[in-house]
This record gives C-alpha cells, structure tokens and sequence, in this order.
C-alpha cells in the first residue's frame, strides 16, 4: 500500500500464466469478458474506457498456435509443461494522473509504457493483448476526495521467447556444414528470457567481485529499470523508478489521508494467509486422526471378534472335562480272579494312566494356550480402546479449534468482498516475491560462507 511519501514511482511486474486455467482466467480478466466479477472496484460502465494497443485475435491460446503454425515462433526443445505465457503490468499511483489531468493523460501514458514493452518483449509480434484498464475505481482516493478517482494500469500478454540458433549436427553429410548455424529460431523460453543479467559499470565494463566472479542482476530488477529509464527518455521525467520486489498501488497525494485503508488491507492480508494456512494444516491433521481412529476400530473389533471365539472353546474344554469324569471311571477293568496286584497294575491300570496323563497334559496345554492368548487379545482390546478414546477427544478438540477457524475465515471472505481479491492477491504475490528474493539471497550467502571457508582451510594447509 501507499506511503503518503507523495512521490510518484514506476511499477513493472512480470508474472507466469501455466496452467490453461490461469491462461483463461487473464483473457477473462482483461479483455472483460466475464458477466460479473467479484471485484466490487470494477465499474462495468467504464469498461468502453478501457483502451486496446493491441487486441487479440482470438483467445491467447489460439493465437499461440497460429503463431506456431506461421513459424514466427518455435517450441523446439520445450518441455510439455513449461511456461509458454506471461503478463506484463505497467503501474504508476493514481494520484499521478489525477494531478496531470486524469484518463486523456493515462492513454498517452501507457501509449508510450506500450512501446517499452515492446522493446522488452523482444517484437510487437510476441505481444497478443495489450490493454489499459480505465474502469477499476480506486476506493480510497475517491473517498478522500469525494469523488470518482480511477486506477489506470497496463496489461501486456506476450510469449516470452529469445533467439536460438540451431547448429548442423555431426550427422550432416557435409562436413564443413557441421558446427556451422543451420537456422535461427525464436524459441519459447521463459527461463531465459528471465535469466539474470550481467552487472555492468557506468563505463559499460562488466562488474566483478572482490574475488573475481560476475556479479549478476535480477532480470526484474532490470525490467524496473528499462521500464523506468524508458518513460524518462518519453519526457516523463517527473517519476521515480519504484522499488525493488514492490507491486503496490501508491495512493499518495498531499491531502490524501488513506492510511486506514492501508492498515486494514495489511490485517487482512496477514491474518488471510495465517488463517488458510491453518485450515489447510489442521484440515490434513484431522483427516489423519479420522484415519488412525477408524483402523484402531477396526482393530477393536477383530480383536473381540478373537476373544468371542475363543470363549466358547475354554468353556466346552471344561465342560467336556466335567462330563466324562465317570467314563474315564467305567473305562478301569476289572482284576481276574487269579491276577495278582502287581500284574493288574502294570498290565492294566499303568496303561490306563499313561493314555489318560497323555489326553489331559494334551488338554492342559490347550488351555493354557488359550488362556494367553486370551489374555495377550484382552491387553490389546484394553490398549485399543485407550487410543480409540484419546483421539476421541483430540479430534473433538481439533473440530472445536477448526469450527473457530472456519469462522475467522467466513470474517475475512467478507473484507476480501469488501476491498476486493485483486488487491490482496496484488499484496501475496508482492510478499511471495519477497521471500524468494531472500531465500535467494540467503542461499548465496551460504554459498559464499562455504567457499570462503575452503579458501581458509587450502590456504591453511
């Protein structure tokens, strides 16, 4: 948001459109072909207002492959899914126009932004839509003002390509023809489009380290600046380039007093990402625990399933036992007449026992059996049950947190619908940026940190 610095600055921002959804969704967006928007600082009556430098032809993804067709561009060596549109937005404060004479100013403008994108974009033939936007009304200077004060930008949609030339390979039959340039091309690549730039001094002599090795620019730092230097060489001289990793909408004009908007769009931004973020996480944690507690059902139930079994087999066993007390009585024989004690019991009765201690030992061991397994399913049942009962409540209590949460969220979807989403997202993408950019930085220092440990350890040695 604004500083209320009242200093006018350049913004230019380059972003990526992948996926076909986005692809449409930025056809839609800028050529205003939805009914309805959710943008409540879109004025449909503005929109004849709104002024086309170049407009398409068809839809952006048509128009692609007609210039794919016509061989004005190449998708040799792509990967299927690499970046093949991207989206220049050319910005300055709306109290910038507002104080040189509003919408006629803005048009011849943004004549003069269009043709630095074309410089940028490499060919007015890469570019497949460029329009101005002069029906989105910028809420807080009008209310500070009391009167209709619109936000005037840029939208450029190109193909990012650069030059390629194709060599003969060794396979050709002539060989002085091999290494030599076979065709030059224009092939669709994001990645070196965008790739960072060498640092050069005011002589135009490439700038080194201390230790020798290129310093390297950001390749949108160097859009800021063809950008910037561009509208100073078109008699704009009254501008300022705008910072580094900055998109924001500078609403500063002397007796502007908008630094309420600015807090709440800065709340809301804030409190938005840390509350989908908590969703998102608590939502997965949940899913989680309803999964672990499901399979600790499941288990519940196999293990009683077990323990009903085996219940019945422990109490036949000691039924059977009791009931063929007197058999095991009726099966000892009776002594002969003339059979002494001694050939009665070796002959007889020892047999009998032996076959009788080998059935009960057998049964004995059964039981036991059954009794540990019986008491291993019990235990396991007990732990069960524990953890079935203690995710019970983390998950009441994770529903109770989550029912807060959503309700925080339904809080901040009615600000998004009250300042719009476009501003917010303007604000992500701004600190996305950002944090890139130190990630970045941070590697680099690490980077440098190692190297320059190496040096000391060689040297040491």
């Amino acid at each position: 948001m604004a500083r209320n610095d009242g200093i006018d600055r350049t913004v230019a921002r380059n972003r990526d459109l992948k996926k076909s959804d986005t692809i449409k969704g930025a056809q839609a967006h800028n050529e205003r072909q939805k009914e309805s928007y959710s943008n409540p600082d879109i004025v449909p009556e503005r929109t004849p207002f709104n002024v086309h430098f170049k407009e398409p032809t068809g839809s952006y993804e048509e128009m692609f492959k007609e210039l794919e067709q016509q061989k004005v561009i190449s998708t040799w060596g792509q990967k299927p899914d690499s970046t093949k549109f991207c989206e220049l937005v050319f910005d300055v404060n709306s109290a910038y126009f507002f104080n040189h004479g509003g919408y006629e100013y803005a048009k011849q403008f943004y004549a003069d932004a269009y043709e630095a994108a074309v410089k940028i974009v490499g060919g007015e033939q890469f570019i497949l839509s460029a329009v101005m936007h002069a029906d989105e009304r910028n809420r807080a200077m009008s209310e500070a003002l009391g009167e209709d004060i619109y936000h005037y930008h840029l939208h450029v949609v190109y193909i990012p390509v650069v030059e390629k030339q194709i060599l003969w390979s060794k396979r050709c039959k002539d060989p002085a023809l091999i290494g030599t340039v076979k065709e030059t091309i224009m092939q669709v690549s994001r990645s070196k489009k965008w790739d960072s730039k060498q640092a050069v001094d005011d002589y135009g002599e490439p700038m080194l380290t201390a230790s020798g090795k290129k310093i390297l620019k950001k390749s949108y730092s160097v859009l800021q600046d063809d950008f910037y230097e561009h509208m100073i060489g078109a008699g704009y001289t009254d501008l300022q380039r705008g910072e580094r990793g900055s998109t924001e909408e500078h609403l500063t004009v002397t007796q502007f007093k908008v630094e309420q908007e600015k807090k709440r769009l800065e709340a809301y931004t804030e409190t938005k990402l840390e509350t989908l973020a908590a969703i998102d996480q608590l939502g997965t944690e949940e899913l989680q625990k309803q999964e672990e507690l499901a399979k600790i059902e499941r288990q519940t139930e196999r293990a009683q399933d077990k323990l009903n079994a085996v219940v019945p087999v422990v109490q036949d066993a000691v039924k059977f036992a009791r009931e063929n007390i007197s058999y095991f009585e009726d099966l000892i024989p009776e002594a002969g007449p003339l059979e002494s004690a001694k050939s009665y019991r070796e002959k007889k009765i020892m047999p009998l026992v032996h076959k009788l201690m080998d059935k009960f030992l057998g049964l004995y061991r059964q039981i036991i059996d059954l009794k540990e397994q019986v008491e291993k399913l019990q235990r396991r049942l007990s732990r069960a049950e524990r953890d079935r009962d203690h995710f019970k409540d983390q998950l009441e209590k994770e529903k109770e947190k989550s029912a807060d949460l959503l309700e925080n969220a339904r809080d901040l979807m009615r600000v998004k619908r009250a300042l719009g989403p476009e501003k917010v997202d303007a604000v992500i993408s701004v600190e996305r940026d950002r944090d890139s950019a130190r990630a970045a930085e941070q590697a680099e220092l690490e980077r440098q940190r190692k190297l320059a440990r190496k040096r000391s350890e060689r040297d040491a040695r």
